[in-house]
């Protein structure tokens, strides 16, 4: 169980979803980016019926303003960290949820899922769990910003544009880019990046996802096509590796022209369309 207090902004968004007597969706972040790069689909969700949940990782500031005065809050979170905070929030629903995750955020989410915590799941370009293998060179230097120095593993590490560019917004033009990058971006805690590095290394490591839980649900796994920090080997070897689900369906889709910044940038809303049309497959 997590040691972190979920925030009153996400014990009042789970108040709210069990009070409707809605099907909550969960959305995850991942690193360098807040709760609040969600705004968008919650809204888009809740327009389609659901509840929405977007709890934050632990200790993260409330605004991108506020974690950029403070950047080393984010220090020392660790997957294990973040998957028990969002486990201790996913418990107080009422109703079990579908879960949306992005990037570490889309790892968390298939973490949860195999431990039967989801009723679906859409895990977009997720980091890569313990068994995936592919390691392309797009992703080595999309994560060699913070692997290039041992020390920030213990440390907050921001991105600077170049770095953003690269590996999130590569598919975008230089002035998105930028709006990106001034809207979006926070520093990230160095733990997970190193914890991927080393998770087919690591039998104990905590980036193991149950692919063959029986309550694990149905999944889908997408893929920006252009994305460097997650590119499609890494995305279609997790979708084999959770296909060894036999009870539930597994699927996987790749989203044209688009990069890791696909949640967020101008065409957000086709990434939601395709989560929500999933979704509505098997939770009303």
């Amino acid at each position: 169980m997590s040691t972190y207090a979920p925030t009153a902004k996400e014990l009042a968004e789970v108040e709210a979803a069990n009070r409707s007597g809605k099907t909550p969706v969960v959305f995850v972040h991942g690193l360098w980016l807040l709760d609040t790069s969600w705004d968008r689909w919650a809204a888009f969700f809740e327009e389609h019926g659901y509840a929405a949940v977007t709890p934050g990782w632990p200790d993260d500031p409330a605004t991108v303003g506020e974690a950029r005065v403070e950047p080393d809050v984010f220090a020392g979170k660790s997957i294990g960290d973040v998957a028990a905070y969002q486990q201790s929030v996913i418990e107080r629903l009422e109703k079990k949820p579908a879960l949306v995750g992005h990037s570490f955020g889309g790892l968390l989410v298939e973490i949860l899922a195999g431990r039967g915590l989801a009723a679906a799941t859409v895990a977009i370009d997720p980091a890569p769990s313990r068994g995936v293998l592919p390691l392309p060179l797009s992703a080595l230097k999309a994560s060699s910003a913070v692997l290039l120095n041992p020390a920030n593993r213990h440390r907050a590490v921001a991105l600077t544009f170049e770095q953003f560019r690269y590996g999130f917004a590569n598919a975008v033009d230089e002035d998105e880019a930028r709006a990106l990058y001034d809207e979006f971006h926070v520093a990230g805690s160095g733990v997970p990046v190193f914890q991927a590095a080393f998770a087919n290394f690591n039998p104990r490591t905590e980036l193991q996802a149950d692919a063959e839980n029986p309550d694990r649900g149905p999944m889908l796994i997408i893929s920006g096509e252009h994305d460097h920090q997650v590119p499609w080997a890494i995305a279609n070897a997790t979708y084999h590796r959770q296909q060894k689900n036999t009870h539930s369906v597994t699927e996987i889709t790749e989203i044209p022209g688009r990069g890791h910044s696909l949640t967020i940038d101008s065409g957000w809303q086709e990434v939601a369309q395709t989560a929500l049309d999933f979704i509505q497959r098997f939770v009303k």
